[in-house]
């Protein structure tokens, strides 16, 4: 990618369409049709030389096989590492299906005490959940070792 990004271009958006287009074990052309941009566009997304719009982006990563809301919701939140780091793992697609599930489970759990959150709670909340997932997934883990 060019180190000169145009205005209007999201740098870590730019980078992290243009990891997932170079990773895939897609040709490009492929890229291009299944996504609907011409291939000049797809360089210059590529390049970061070209904006994309949301829809693109979604598009462009779904057609690259990252799990396209997971993936962009880390790169536009400034997390490009984690974006890079899980976009082919599973740890992407369970990402993606936190980020899908978790608002309407949060509303049904809370019901009416939904107006007691404090943005305040929400690092803490997150080390909590992060921890609980920790200790979920090690147990499973020590229970497929000893049934082996």
């Amino acid at each position: 990618m060019e180190n000169s990004v145009r205005p209007g271009v999201n740098p870590i958006l730019a980078r992290t369409l243009a990891s997932a287009i170079e990773v895939s074990s897609k040709p490009k052309r492929d890229i291009a049709r299944e996504t609907g941009l011409h291939k000049d566009a797809l360089l210059g997304v590529i390049r970061g030389t070209r904006a994309v719009t949301t829809d693109e982006a979604m598009r462009l990563l779904g057609a690259t096989g990252v799990p396209p809301y997971g993936i962009l919701s880390l790169a536009l939140c400034g997390q490009e590492d984690l974006a890079l780091d899980w976009m082919h793992r599973d740890i992407g697609l369970f990402w993606e299906e936190v980020l899908l599930t978790l608002p309407s489970a949060l509303s049904q759990a809370l019901g009416e005490d939904v107006a007691e959150i404090r943005p305040r709670w929400a690092a803490g909340t997150s080390r909590l959940v992060a921890k609980l997932v920790a200790e979920h997934v090690r147990e499973v883990i020590n229970r497929d070792l000893s049934l082996r």
